[in-house]
């Protein structure tokens, strides 16, 4: 049996192998950052899949746009070299490195209960690849491929959420309406009677938050006197707007990575006065509220089952093809592609 012979221009070859179909050794090819501003393509030898492994062939990958366009400029601080390592990284900072985590695939072998579903893994932009079967999460009967790939920034906003969760009635603002802004604020739109508010500067997100189901405001007509805030825009500026907007005793939960840029705050109004908390949220540990209780998988999961709502798929705003992976990263990082979620698509997805 064969199927999607003739793929070599992108990297993937799939042939007949002891009754399997399966990459050919060699065949599959990755992004990888070379140096700091500058991708390419390299080709891949894939391990043969142990008994308790998968090989998954890519339908759709995403674009972390925040962090990956970071890392693609060279931005990482060397002692941030090992805490920001993606699960399956190759490399090391500032480069060459393979780095990525939103990636959506079909199982062709593997265990029975694997073969043949589709997938979410944290891997990074390649044609095909060999992983733990526990590394994979079962993609829902509904959600399709590009939406799935935002799995990795919704469960972002669930473990920011578990580590502040708002209470019945909050009045919650998200500054900056970025991926992880976005799906911050479709998930509080979830909580009963909280009001939310996303917030940019760009005046053009005001389409994807009445997709979403949410109010917006430009910086300056923001309403103060929130019980909670959501930073996520990676700058100064937002961090400082969100804590003016805060009520007394309100908290920011801070989920801008800002790598080695300097963040400036004014601390001498309100702040001491108002008794007001900045606190920081990272993906990479389980929320403490929750660590005792449940698995990286299990949070993993809940984001899946969340993208069953069709809203989220106001942030996949482009796709492009896996070749021009090089080109694309780099107009992202200098922002001359405008994007939400960039989503690169591969052969037979």
């Amino acid at each position: 049996m064969y199927e999607h012979v003739g793929f070599a221009e992108k990297g993937l070859v799939l042939v007949a192998h002891s009754g399997k179909v399966r990459p050919a050794q060699g065949d599959a090819h990755a992004f990888w950052l070379r140096a700091p501003g500058y991708g390419e393509i390299r080709p891949v030898t894939l391990p043969e899949p142990g008994r308790d492994d998968v090989m998954v062939r890519t339908l759709r990958s995403g674009v972390s746009r925040g962090t990956e366009t970071l890392v693609f400029r060279g931005g990482v601080p060397a002692g941030q070299y090992a805490a920001m390592r993606a699960p399956f990284q190759e490399g090391d900072f500032p480069g060459p490195v393979k780095y990525g985590y939103l990636n959506v695939g079909a199982v062709e072998e593997g265990p029975p209960k694997l073969r043949g579903r589709t997938v979410f893994c944290l891997y990074p932009h390649q044609t095909a690849y060999v992983v733990p079967a526990a590394a994979v999460v079962v993609v829902p009967e509904g959600v399709p491929p590009a939406r799935a790939v935002l799995a990795g920034t919704v469960e972002t906003a669930v473990n920011a959420l578990w580590d502040v969760a708002p209470r019945l009635g909050d009045r919650v603002t998200v500054v900056g309406a970025g991926m992880v802004g976005c799906c911050v604020a479709r998930v509080l739109r979830r909580f009963p009677a909280v009001q939310v508010t996303l917030v940019d500067v760009d005046a053009g997100r005001a389409d994807v938050a009445a997709a979403l189901g949410v109010d917006f405001a430009l910086p300056a007509d923001a309403a103060d006197g929130r019980d909670l805030v959501v930073h996520a825009s990676g700058t100064s500026a937002g961090l400082q707007r969100s804590l003016d907007l805060l009520a007394p005793e309100g908290i920011v939960i801070e989920l801008s990575w800002y790598g080695d840029s300097e963040v400036q705050l004014s601390l001498g109004g309100a702040f001491h006065s108002g008794r007001l908390t900045i606190r920081a949220s990272q993906v990479g540990t389980l929320s403490p509220a929750r660590s005792g209780r449940r698995t990286t998988t299990d949070r993993l999961a809940l984001a899946l089952d969340l993208l069953r709502d069709a809203a989220f798929d106001a942030l996949v705003t482009g796709q492009s093809r896996f070749g021009e992976l090089p080109d694309v990263m780099a107009r992202l990082a200098a922002g001359s592609l405008p994007a939400l979620c960039h989503t690169i698509t591969y052969d037979g997805g």
